[in-house]
């Protein structure tokens, strides 16, 4: 039997978004996939505005340690860098509720799911509002745009050059971390390169840096101008000459186009597919728009075998829901908490590899964290879970000069044996929180208005699930209030979303 409309664009708007919104339900049957596709293009064609949470202290702080440093001044004391601390600790909080509200509401749902893929892509911890803003303009900015510029960007941000050490990448002591990052995970992938590679590439990267506003730096007199070879390339290479060699290497586009496969079309990649996928992405240019229409207009993506195969990451799980059933959130700060809960808290990778997703996103206790999530919203419930330890070492170490801030305010999860400590970075205010959400079932329940009683809850179902669910609807009926039609449609749905299968997308 052929798969309708409805089920192609809500497909689509699961990869190329976060899922339908409320508001969408009633017109997914009455497009073809091409169409939607086309209208997801237009409302995501508008430059993405520059998103600033910094606070007016901290950005006049920032300031006067610049001209302190211009007139040599003594730095700042102890307690004017605690404040710094605390201030961009909470900035980059600020940051991760902005963009995730940006996730929920925002028309341009493909900028912005292009662009949390390459949030996890170009992975980075930072602790540094002003870096983290910085990178996530760029990341934005271009996350439909040309790779190459994209690649550019970031590697020449405050946030990157910080994170992977960089800034003490010398002439006479090279730091091969970015070297090494930049060829394994950004470009051509592990085993595509030597170690000869990356000892002259870290060569060539030496004497970039940042100043204290995030703005790149090409320090000249710490650059390494001697001669070096890359990728077979000869010569006094510089970063942006390595870059472009990169670039030149097909595998490059094979590595980045697989990676992009397995994350919006299917874990199991089809090698032909990417293959072809991959030749056109290079002799495009790295035209990235380009490559994610190939995807999203072609036949295969919308095969059954690629239909509800994908677990949704907490991110994706989070923002899904809250499209779905609109909500004012009177405590916004407790889907930070249920990100570190699911194991995944933007802006905080667990490493430079970024999040491994798939079948890692699951474990026993995060699938029933998971499934319990919707009544956690609907209900004024108190979240008594605490969040897994982080397995981060930074590349085989803890991030320098933090503490354990959250030892003494994690949560006990009910059932488990012994208390596992909070990680080293966690932000602030991590305890025992209501989520308190407001939901506007109105804008969702019109959708059912013209429904027959008899197919409220198979209507349900088809709106809210990409697989068909494995219990009997009569189960779910039995833990529903059918006191009355809404109280059913509303029971009804979170019943559905409390589903194993609603996990998949």
């Amino acid at each position: 039997m052929p798969l309708t409309n409805q089920v192609k664009n809500q497909h689509l708007l699961w990869r190329a978004g976060f899922g339908p919104a409320a508001e969408q339900l009633g017109e997914l049957a009455h497009f073809t996939p091409k169409q939607y596709y086309k209208a997801l293009v237009k409302a995501s064609s508008k430059k993405a505005e520059y998103i600033d949470v910094a606070d007016d202290y901290l950005k006049g702080l920032m300031l006067g340690i610049e001209e302190a440093g211009r007139q040599s001044k003594k730095e700042l004391d102890a307690d004017e860098r605690k404040m710094v601390q605390q201030k961009n600790r909470q900035g980059v909080k600020n940051l991760n509720m902005y963009w995730m509200h940006e996730m929920v509401n925002t028309a341009a749902q493909f900028r912005e799911k292009m662009a949390f893929f390459w949030h996890g892509h170009f992975a980075c911890r930072n602790l540094n509002v002003f870096y983290q803003q910085g990178l996530l303009e760029s990341i934005r900015k271009n996350a439909l745009g040309n790779f190459g510029t994209l690649l550019r960007e970031v590697s020449k941000s405050a946030a990157m050059i910080n994170f992977l050490n960089n800034q003490q990448n010398r002439k006479d002591h090279p730091n091969e971390n970015f070297a090494r990052e930049v060829m394994e995970l950004f470009t051509l992938g592990r085993g595509n390169y030597t170690e000869s590679d990356i000892k002259d590439a870290a060569r060539a990267f030496t004497g970039w840096s940042a100043n204290v506003r995030g703005e790149y730096v090409f320090r000249k007199f710490q650059h390494d101008d001697g001669y070096k070879t890359v990728l077979g390339r000869s010569g006094n290479l510089k970063g942006e000459d390595v870059l472009d060699i990169l670039l030149e290497e097909k595998q490059t586009a094979k590595f980045i186009t697989l990676k992009i496969y397995k994350f919006f079309v299917n874990d199991i990649p089809d090698q032909s597919k990417v293959d072809w996928l991959a030749d056109r992405f290079y002799k495009s240019d790295y035209d990235i728009a380009r490559l994610m229409e190939d995807i999203f207009t072609s036949d295969w993506f919308y095969d059954e075998k690629n239909i509800g195969v994908k677990i949704k990451s907490p991110v994706e799980l989070l923002v899904g829901i809250q499209r779905m059933l609109p909500m004012k959130l009177e405590n916004e700060e407790a889907l930070m908490l249920m990100q570190r809960i699911l194991g995944q808290l933007l802006f905080y990778p667990p490493n430079v590899a970024g999040w491994p997703g798939g079948k890692a996103w699951i474990d026993s206790s995060s699938l029933m964290m998971r499934m319990r999530l919707p009544k956690l919203i609907n209900d004024v419930d108190e979240m008594n879970v605490r969040p897994k330890d982080d397995d981060d070492t930074m590349m085989g170490r803890k991030e320098a000069g933090t503490k354990d801030e959250g030892s003494n305010q994690s949560m006990k999860v009910g059932g488990q044996g012994g208390a596992q400590k909070a990680d080293a970075m966690a932000y602030p205010g991590m305890k025992r929180q209501l989520i308190n959400a407001n939901v506007d079932w109105k804008v969702y329940t019109r959708n059912y208005e013209s429904v027959p009683r008899e197919n409220l809850l198979q209507t349900i179902s088809n709106n809210l699930l990409q697989v068909k669910p494995g219990v009997s609807t009569d189960l779910v009926k039995k833990y529903a209030d059918e006191s009355g039609r809404e109280n059913f449609i509303k029971t009804a749905t979170l019943q559905v979303m409390s589903l194993p299968e609603y996990q998949l997308c």
